[in-house]
């Protein structure tokens, strides 16, 4: 199979593993499910293996499926990067970039936003999880991450670093009562976090509580917006990073409460695969979030 026909595959495939669908696939790549379906098969034929699951609704991996397209992405991502070096020679920055980022969508949205209107030639490919993906098999460019780098095969460069606050409106303090101690909370309305990937509720890590204190559990939802308009709107208390209330604790519409007893600050690091030559594209994307989202997180 011609070097650019197998690139034109593997593109296909990935699409059609990503949709669930030949019919969707088609759509993205501007050709036929028809199309797609015989590029598959061509591709399995190839590599003597199934790739998908098919059904009359949607189509799904097989094992070998799945471990083919952690590498055909990173096969596409080399192909790409080769495509932009070739570009580099001119200055251009362009092309696809595949960025995983933390569900802080108030933080980021507006600094990855004027990145897409400084750099219209750029398309980005966003991926909102709190799982940790790997950086390097999944064929991420970048990765906005919170918490201390482990990995030694990625770069960091530190961003900044934010607070975590209980907060609450003042008319659910006025017509509840304002907690002065950690075990004050076991009597009120608490907005808790369920983490989407492990199912597990956000720990409210607090000096002097007792170790047998258990927050209730009013609300549960796995996002911060959810939570903060709760807040605002008198429905409880809420644990959530500071950068998400700055507005409505300088406006009054939140409180602060047991600041001497809250120590969760975080930071954020922006890593990337070492050992690679450091495309424009990605290069500008590091600089822009670097001098965007620090005065913000500081």
């Amino acid at each position: 199979m011609h070097l650019l026909d197998s690139l034109g595959s593997l593109e296909t495939f990935v699409q059609a593993a990503e949709q669930r669908s030949f019919v969707e696939a088609g759509r993205v790549l501007g050709i036929s499910a028809a199309a797609v379906g015989k590029s598959v098969v061509r591709l399995e034929r190839s590599l003597g293996v199934r790739l998908f699951h098919r059904s009359t609704r949607s189509v799904t991996l097989t094992d070998a499926g799945r471990m083919f397209l952690l590498r055909s992405r990173r096969i596409l991502a080399e192909a790409e990067a080769a495509r932009a070096e070739l570009s580099a020679q001119a200055g251009s920055v362009q092309g696809r970039l595949r960025v995983s980022l933390p569900l802080v969508s108030d933080l980021v949205l507006p600094v990855l936003a004027d990145f897409m209107q400084a750099y219209p030639d750029v398309l980005l490919d966003l991926d909102f999880t709190d799982r940790v993906v790997d950086v390097i098999e999944e064929g991420f460019d970048a990765v906005l991450r919170v918490g201390e780098p482990a990995d030694s095969r990625l770069v960091a460069r530190y961003i900044g670093r934010f607070q975590r606050r209980l907060v609450a409106s003042p008319d659910y303090l006025w017509t509840r009562g304002t907690p002065r101690t950690p075990a004050d909370l076991a009597g009120h309305a608490c907005l808790q976090y369920r983490f989407p990937s492990s199912g597990r509720l956000e720990p409210w890590p607090l000096r002097d509580a007792p170790a047998d204190l258990r927050i209730p559990e009013s609300m549960v939802c796995n996002n911060i917006e959810t939570r903060v308009c709760f807040a605002i709107r008198g429905r409880g208390i809420a644990y959530v990073p500071d950068h998400s209330v700055r507005a409505a604790l300088q406006d009054g519409r939140l409180v602060s409460l047991l600041d001497a007893h809250v120590d969760a600050a975080g930071s954020f690091y922006l890593l990337w695969p070492s050992g690679r030559h450091v495309l424009p594209k990605l290069r500008a994307f590091i600089d822009f979030v670097d001098e965007r989202l620090l005065p913000v997180v500081r």
